[in-house]
């Protein structure tokens, strides 16, 4: 065990110090033999190394493993997960890789003590490595809820490495402390490119928020008498933001097209929503491939489409007849963020501007076009793309102020204005009331939320999730909030009210058509002839009367489902599912090492 720990916790440090050491420093030392005596004797020197560390954080668009998703190919660890497919057998996760990345941040801070130079500046790199150890152990935490906490690098011989888990308490303070160092001692100045104090601030909001609600409703945990510290945290962390950040919502008064400019421009640098983004362009030679989102492995649901109020700031889902309106007709009226995310009929790809796209119903119909690039000369092919993209942005500060103090039971109206509102003044939508009426769909959905807010509470959930849609945050907060049943949900695509052809650009014209087999096309037989030569034709089963990947709820129609959830039921075990084992191989060499609830 301890030599197996002990390269877990070594292998990282060369292949960082290799690719990130300086010039002069490689002409004065054989690549093979740098040693801490001569390299962290600077601030600079700490510059250095640390920027190893932001391999660690990076931009995230898509929502797979969560019900944003109707639809996704390649299997993802959840899908695994509540098919009945992951076990402490076949886990993956705790290898040496992740390990040593934690291995490399203590080599930084065990070496602190000899570097030479200004207080400020030493305390402000010390603050970036305890961000990153900060990142790393809330991650720990989310995915197996108690954990080994190691502060320092350890010799082969030290007992600790032979030990069980911290208690999350331990942990998640841990975390905690260093994450308040992390936004104290960081300089707020610099490029947002790199890690600044404000970019610190709102990695310690977005844990407060969510250890805080994930204490409030996880009973099963034992430490529900102890989650409105981190919400205090939460709210003091994003009021500093609000207050001396400088950052604000980006609106030009373009509604809509001042959403889709977040994700799908070529330079974020004067976009002051941008606590933090990541740089790309053909000149750096650095790229993204954030354009396939669309028409790749996945599409997003019905149940999020569902979810975007109207214009008037209505629930669509309280409109009658909402569940089977066509795919032309759901985005009419509807808050522009939705057109934005969703491709609709009024969509044309930069290649082919003067051409309708065409959905494809073997996904769902509700594609994502969020992070898509809207200019050709920003991609090469199906290679990679130029886009900026934000790590952390503004609006989610706004939304964690406003969640933590609605589940502290303490949400006025003027911090709805100078929250949510914000966001909603952006696209051009009615502000939110404290005295909104209760969405039973919501309150449906989220069962467990409560307090005499609880119907502001839900749509502040409804903007967060229609706001940071395919930013990566759904699953981490349907699991805080504890309603992981949704994840055994089979999520459905797009309403088809029969077989045969379909308008999906809004003309009037069939250009597409869903058919029984390549042996059946009776359901287009009256068309004419050139709208027929014209059809993207989709099946529902093949010519020798094998079933396709989707099918139709109601048989010859309905909504769009997948013939993976029918066939293989998603169940959700609580609290079973909301922690991930520790695998079994690490168990037997460590049997210190415990399983949590259930696995």
């Amino acid at each position: 065990m301890k030599q197996r720990i002990n390269y877990i916790l070594i292998i990282g440090f060369i292949t960082i110090a290799m690719t990130a050491c300086k010039k002069d420093f490689l002409q004065r030392n054989p690549q093979t033999q740098i040693t801490d005596a001569v390299f962290f004797q600077s601030p600079s020197d700490l510059e250095t190394y640390s920027n190893g560390f932001y391999k660690q954080l990076g931009p995230s668009y898509d929502d797979i493993n969560s019900d944003n998703i109707a639809n996704y190919n390649a299997s993802g660890e959840v899908d695994n997960l509540v098919r009945g497919g992951i076990s402490s057998s076949n886990i993956g996760g705790w290898d040496k890789k992740d390990w040593g990345n934690l291995r490399q941040i203590n080599y930084m801070l065990d070496h602190i003590g000899q570097v030479k130079g200004d207080a400020v500046s030493i305390n402000h790199y010390v603050g970036i490595a305890r961000f990153f150890r900060g990142l790393y152990y809330f991650n720990k935490i989310k995915k197996y809820h108690n954990v080994p906490w190691y502060s320092t690098v350890l010799k082969s011989d030290d007992p600790a490495l032979s030990k069980g888990q911290d208690s999350r308490a331990v942990v998640a303070d841990s975390v905690l402390n260093d994450l308040t160092y992390a936004a104290t001692n960081i300089k707020a100045d610099g490029s947002n490119t790199r890690v600044t104090k404000w970019a610190a601030l709102t990695l310690l909001a977005r844990f407060a928020l969510h250890e805080g609600t994930f204490r409030k409703y996880h009973d099963e945990i034992g430490l529900s008498n102890d989650y409105q510290r981190f919400l205090d945290v939460a709210v003091s962390a994003t009021a500093q933001i609000i207050k001396d950040g400088g950052f604000v919502i980006y609106n030009t008064g373009k509604a809509g097209e001042d959403y889709r400019a977040l994700f799908s421009s070529a330079n974020l640098a004067g976009n002051k929503e941008m606590i933090m983004w990541a740089d790309y362009g053909k000149e750096l030679g650095v790229g993204n491939n954030s354009h396939t989102v669309l028409d790749y492995t996945w599409s997003l649901s019905k149940n999020l489409a569902d979810t975007y109020l109207k214009t008037d700031g209505t629930p669509f889902t309280a409109t009658p007849g909402y569940n089977t309106k066509l795919y032309t007709e759901v985005f009419a009226g509807r808050d522009p963020r939705m057109m934005e995310t969703i491709v609709n009929p009024a969509f044309r790809g930069p290649n082919n501007a003067t051409a309708p796209y065409r959905i494809k119903p073997t996904l769902g119909g509700y594609n994502q076009i969020k992070f898509y690039p809207r200019s050709a000369d920003l991609m090469q092919g199906w290679v990679m793309n130029y886009t900026d993209l934000p790590i952390f942005r503004y609006a989610e500060v706004l939304l964690i102020n406003a969640e933590a103090k609605a589940e502290s039971g303490v949400i006025t109206q003027t911090d709805l204005d100078q929250t949510v509102n914000k966001l909603r003044a952006r696209v051009q939508m009615p502000a939110l009331s404290m005295g909104v009426a209760l969405d039973p769909v919501l309150a449906a959905t989220y069962p467990n939320a409560n307090g005499s807010n609880k119907a502001v509470l839900l749509e502040i959930r409804r903007e967060r999730r229609v706001e940071m849609a395919c930013e990566g945050l759904r699953y981490d907060d349907i699991i805080r909030w504890k309603v992981g049943k949704v994840l055994q949900d089979s999520q459905q695509g797009m309403y088809v009210p029969a077989m045969g052809g379909l308008d999906v650009t809004g003309d009037g014209i069939a250009d597409i058509a869903i058919l029984a087999s390549p042996n059946d096309e009776s359901a287009i037989a009256n068309l004419p002839e050139d709208v027929k030569k014209n059809l993207s034709k989709y099946y529902l089963k093949d010519k020798d009367g094998k079933d396709q990947n989707f099918y139709l709820t109601n048989g010859n129609s309905g909504f769009v489902a997948f013939t993976r959830d029918r066939d293989q039921p998603r169940v959700f075990i609580e609290p079973k599912y909301y922690y991930r084992p520790i695998p079994v191989s690490e168990t037997v060499v460590n049997p210190a090492l415990k399983q949590v609830f259930g696995w």
